[in-house]
């Protein structure tokens, strides 16, 4: 089925065979979505807050965008991808592990993330399990981040924290960071925010540049990684040749596959490939 939209007041539908909220909130690559009931969400992305909800298998509801937010919302969701004909290719592969995972993560969706809190949040999620990364992530967003607010159709008024600007971060301090359970990775998202708010890191322009520019370029921050540069091309820049390598996916190599995978077999799927293994590996087997 191809991805269907409609803008109902300030509602947004989207119909697809492949969309699952409880595994894009447990996927590991956003830390604002969190389960309000059985089958809602909230989300704060952008400076704005939604409330996402599961209608059925083939059908999700993004309740509170208004007609101007409406386009970047489509965009966060990834409406223009053909997810479903990349699960019924792997279900049909001769590669019985592939086969399991994607059946298992079929519902999986690459976000396009704001590229600075997806920045921020990878540096903090290193050595960090997913609670742990989002209690810091909202205590910053607490501490110097905007309060908003919002009324959702249906439900009450909400108060909401923006994730900060560069400029916060770096007028903020790396001592002032630290007593927000940063430990040593003040010093990195400190000189990240920095290098955002200084202009000696345009996020801006990575957007066109190919997928090894971007990992490399990131990489010149003090305490980025590849593993990190990774998950920032995949999840903000929507590069999907990135290959985030964390202890997972190095379990799913190791166990699976006998030391050795060939990523370069699946080219610009490979970031898609990586997160129905993570998914799997962590949740369904």
């Amino acid at each position: 089925m191809t991805d269907r939209k409609a803008h109902m007041g300030d509602d947004l539908l989207i119909q697809t065979n492949n969309i699952s909220l409880k595994q894009i909130a447990e996927s590991g690559q956003c830390f604002r979505m969190n389960q309000i009931s059985e089958k809602r969400y909230g989300l704060v992305a952008f400076g704005e807050y939604v409330e996402l909800l599961q209608l059925d298998d083939c059908r999700a509801e993004v309740l509170g965008v208004p007609q101007e937010m409406l386009p970047i919302w489509e965009d966060y969701f990834d409406l223009g991808y053909d997810y479903g004909s990349v699960v019924k290719m792997l279900c049909k592969g001769e590669d019985v592990f592939l086969r399991k995972a994607a059946a298992f993560g079929s519902g999986l969706r690459i976000l396009r993330q704001e590229p600075f809190e997806t920045l921020i949040s990878f540096i903090i999620s290193q050595n960090k399990n997913i609670p742990a990364i989002k209690k810091i992530i909202e205590k910053i967003c607490l501490t110097y981040g905007e309060k908003k607010r919002r009324r959702i159709k249906g439900g009450s008024d909400i108060a909401y924290y923006a994730f900060p600007a560069p400029e916060k971060l770096a007028e903020a301090g790396k001592d002032a960071l630290r007593t927000l359970g940063l430990g040593y990775r003040d010093e990195y998202v400190h000189g990240a925010a920095l290098a955002v708010a200084e202009g000696r890191l345009d996020l801006c322009k990575l957007k066109d540049k190919s997928c090894e520019e971007v990992i490399l370029e990131l990489m010149a921050l003090r305490g980025v990684g590849r593993k990190v540069a990774s998950c920032v091309a995949l999840f903000a820049f929507h590069k999907l040749e990135s290959v985030p390598v964390d202890v997972w996916i190095n379990r799913v190599i190791e166990e699976i596959y006998g030391g050795s995978f060939r990523w370069e077999t699946y080219k610009n799927q490979a970031g898609l490939i990586q997160q129905y293994m993570f998914y799997y590996i962590r949740n369904g087997r």
